[in-house]
């Protein structure tokens, strides 16, 4: 069964943070071809938790930080792995933010 995704900008990014769950960001990750692992999860669970928490999308190197706990040095390089069109075109993306408007889409 398909996973209806929630109403959507230009761009793909969701209109609304709170109509995300993980069937949605199952389904945002299948349009970009990125099939999701447990570091993906990883990175995502981190990101809405921080979402739920600020009200913001978490800037890239929060994210690479937490994943550095459990990495180390190589969180960067794997972050640009997971997501390889650019952590705001598909980490922020799939993990349901809307587009943060002052960062480039790279």
């Amino acid at each position: 069964m398909a996973t209806d995704i929630p109403e959507r900008d230009a761009e793909g990014y969701l209109i609304e943070p709170g109509d995300w769950n993980e069937d949605v960001a199952r389904a945002l990750a299948k349009d970009e071809n990125i099939e999701l692992t447990e570091d993906h999860w990883d990175a995502i669970r981190f990101m809405r938790e921080f979402y739920d928490e600020h009200q913001v999308a978490a800037d890239a190197r929060f994210v690479i930080k937490h994943l550095a706990e459990r990495m180390g040095r190589d969180a960067q390089k794997k972050l640009f792995e997971l997501f390889p069109y650019g952590y705001v075109k598909q980490a922020c993306k799939i993990a349901g933010m809307r587009r943060p408007r002052a960062w480039s889409t790279g």
